[in-house]
């Protein structure tokens, strides 16, 4: 993912993940520049896909 791209567009979406999983809190969902390898780890544990799945879901929200 790149950075510019999730910064620019997170609260949005931050919004789509909240609306698919409804037991994601802004917590999990906390993005920091620069780690978001952790955001995706903290993603991963929660809903219970690889990191590599999770990527993708955002990425097709940026696509949108």
């Amino acid at each position: 993912m790149d950075d510019l791209e999730l910064k620019g567009n997170w609260n949005q979406i931050k919004g789509e993940l909240k609306k698919k999983y409804g037991d994601l809190t802004d917590d999990d969902l906390t993005y920091v520049e620069g780690e978001d390898d952790a955001m995706l780890g903290r993603l991963q544990e929660r809903l219970g896909k690889t990191k590599k799945e999770i990527a993708s879901e955002i990425r097709k929200f940026l696509e949108e």
